[in-house]
């Protein structure tokens, strides 16, 4: 039989035949169907050298045995407040009376524009992310941005947006309401950013729950007195929480109660706690940008020189014979998605090869 493949399809298979998976392309076929069936096995991501990312090495101190305290603030309701939370720090966010839910923007803070990115958060460690997660910025640069050391309460959300002026006008009235999109501007001002630089938010201590018709819905929190969130910063970053300010829904129990924000610099321990990570080609930074420069003029202008320089373009594909024996046209028969290709055998073991590709490679 014949499955049709693109070029970069190939290419994970072709690197698999290099590292000695498979003698070709039958035999891993073969591989994958009898993996698929009977349970796959997990190896390391063929053709790569994988090259660690040595954060620390922007650690400014000396980390000792013990955490050093560098700044306290209580955030009122109704505030928030942008924090300078250095390489190797500790952003400490902890309740005084419980059930508050905080916003949390996150800024490289010698590039603002290196934000973090609740989607690719959200798509790595799921909708409740807790401790022993990531904050990541958004692509290009797709680095970590800070690090879920400590969290004691596991009710972290990346479903929700931040809640706005416009909505509670909307939805209730109001002429003006405490919500996060205002304080989080300006706590923000103070260092020079907009209202539009303000992204969706982390939003710590908040419960929420996906139901089965597909909405989402934020519940009752149980969030103790003594509870707190830790989060290391990989990098120089600038932190922005805010007490949450929707008294009218049940992000925080139909109540507005104080938080308090400790900075600190980790203890060698803490920063020992953090997991490898490992640099890549493709996080970019502006110096590999074709266009690097920030706009400042707000109305937009086709460039009548452009030319499109897409990646890997045009996409090609090529259709390629795979040889199955008995044994293996039958794994394929009782394993093929027929609720999506019915008889299409090309495509249903397209569907299953790089499936199993994907799942059997670290």
């Amino acid at each position: 039989m014949y499955v049709t493949l693109t070029a970069q399809q190939r290419e994970l298979f072709d690197r698999s035949l290099s590292a000695g998976e498979a003698l070709d392309l039958d035999d891993l076929a073969r591989t994958a169907l009898t993996e698929t069936a009977s349970g796959i096995r997990r190896r390391p991501l063929p053709g790569v050298q994988p090259t660690e990312w040595t954060w620390r090495d922007d650690v400014a101190f000396t980390p000792s045995t013990q955490r050093v305290v560098r700044e306290e603030h209580r955030l009122e309701p109704g505030t928030g407040k942008a924090f300078e939370v250095r390489a190797g720090q500790i952003l400490r966010v902890s309740q005084v009376s419980g059930d508050q839910c905080a916003d949390l923007n996150v800024f490289n803070l010698h590039d603002y524009r290196e934000a973090m990115h609740v989607g690719r958060t959200r798509t790595l460690h799921g909708i409740h992310p807790d401790q022993g997660s990531f904050l990541w910025s958004a692509p290009p640069r797709e680095r970590a941005m800070m690090y879920l050391l400590t969290d004691d309460a596991g009710l972290n959300d990346t479903l929700f947006p931040r809640c706005s002026a416009a909505m509670y006008e909307s939805m209730f009235g109001f002429d003006e309401h405490t919500n996060c999109a205002d304080m989080q501007a300006e706590a923000q001002r103070e260092y020079g950013l907009t209202p539009d630089d303000v992204h969706d938010s982390f939003n710590l201590f908040m419960g929420t729950r996906v139901n089965p018709d597909g909405t989402c819905e934020v519940v009752h929190q149980h969030t103790p007195a003594d509870a707190f969130v830790e989060l290391i910063a990989l990098m120089d970053v600038l932190a922005v929480p805010n007490v949450c300010g929707n008294d009218i829904f049940r992000t925080s129990n139909y109540a507005l109660r104080p938080l308090d924000v400790t900075v600190m610099d980790a203890a060698e321990v803490d920063l020992a706690a953090v997991p490898g990570l490992r640099a890549h080609r493709s996080q970019r930074t502006p110096a590999a940008f074709t266009q690097p420069l920030i706009r400042t003029e707000r109305s937009l202008r086709r460039d009548p020189e452009y030319s499109p320089a897409f990646a890997r373009t045009p996409v090609t594909t090529e259709r390629v014979e795979v040889s199955l024996d008995e044994d293996g046209a039958a794994l394929l028969d009782a394993h093929a998605r027929r609720d999506l290709y019915g008889d299409d055998d090309e495509a249903a073991l397209r569907d299953l090869l790089i499936s199993w590709w994907v799942a059997s490679h670290a």
